[in-house]
């Protein structure tokens, strides 16, 4: 547990819905996270994990329900939001026509990181990543696990007060990815900021997750801590808890609203 924590809630969603038409993606969701508190939030596909996010991270206006994020609220107050988070996209977000280097830049300017600290910030994370001997080649040179590793970097850089992690480590080997949520966990700790994150690493959930919500069919099903899921499917673990949770069948989202969630996340990314 974080030892900073003050136990305050930095996101707090209320019957929160979202509808596509006819169509309940997010029904009447509530759940809170709280300062500095290691969040993970479960679903099998489809099941409106991409939506909330979306809607947290204000790319998606909700169809009815209320929501906080660090006070403010992503549905009218967007800019001061987007302040005061950083997020790591499922999908690849970086520029593969500019260096890591310059990616980094980039966003320290972005995200107003002061100059005197700029240079320095970047290269502490560039070789947390392992990435500072690359730093000067091109994105699009990178392997998908170097392209991801950076991703992480960058959301880093401006010290947000709650990090959105969409799938962090997906397709990353286990030493790299203990070696991620090690550095993670540390910040974490250090400057009690709040991690929000999904992932179907379930022993990543089980062993990193404060709390963890699962969400299927656009309804929370369970939350708590994974000793609690477990105690409550009784289950020896988590994934089986989930597995007890959503069922074992295989789900499958829509290419269109992967598709939406690009475009959206693109616009966002031009607006800042």
């Amino acid at each position: 547990m974080n030892l900073n924590q003050d136990h305050s809630s930095i996101i707090v969603v209320s019957n929160l819905v979202k509808k596509f038409k006819d169509f309940v993606a997010v029904d009447h969701i509530s759940f809170d996270v709280k300062k500095g508190e290691i969040f993970a939030f479960l679903g099998p596909n489809g099941a409106g994990k991409s939506t909330t996010i979306k809607m947290l991270t204000t790319l998606l206006q909700p169809t009815s329900g209320n929501m906080t994020l660090n006070g403010g609220d992503p549905a009218r107050n967007k800019d001061a939001v987007r302040k005061s988070f950083g997020i790591v996209f499922q999908d690849p977000s970086l520029d593969e026509d500019m260096t890591a280097f310059e990616n980094m830049l980039f966003h320290a300017i972005l995200y107003k990181v002061p100059k005197d600290i700029r240079d320095k910030r970047i290269k502490e994370l560039l070789v947390f990543v392992e990435l500072w001997d690359r730093r000067s080649d091109l994105v699009k040179k990178f392997s998908g696990g170097m392209k991801r590793r950076l991703e992480v970097a960058r959301g880093l850089l401006h010290h947000p007060k709650i990090l959105f992690l969409d799938e962090p480590t997906l397709g990353l080997d286990p030493q790299t990815r203990n070696h991620i949520w090690s550095y993670i966990k540390d910040i974490s700790q250090k400057e009690n900021m709040t991690v929000f994150f999904t992932t179907h690493y379930m022993e990543e959930a089980e062993r990193i997750a404060e709390k963890i919500a699962i969400i299927d069919q656009g309804k929370i099903v369970a939350s708590g801590t994974a000793k609690e899921l477990k105690e409550q499917t009784k289950t020896a673990s988590l994934e089986d808890a989930f597995l007890s949770l959503t069922g074992r069948q295989i789900r499958e989202e829509e290419a269109d609203g992967m598709d939406q969630w690009r475009t959206m996340r693109n616009m966002w990314e031009k607006k800042r």
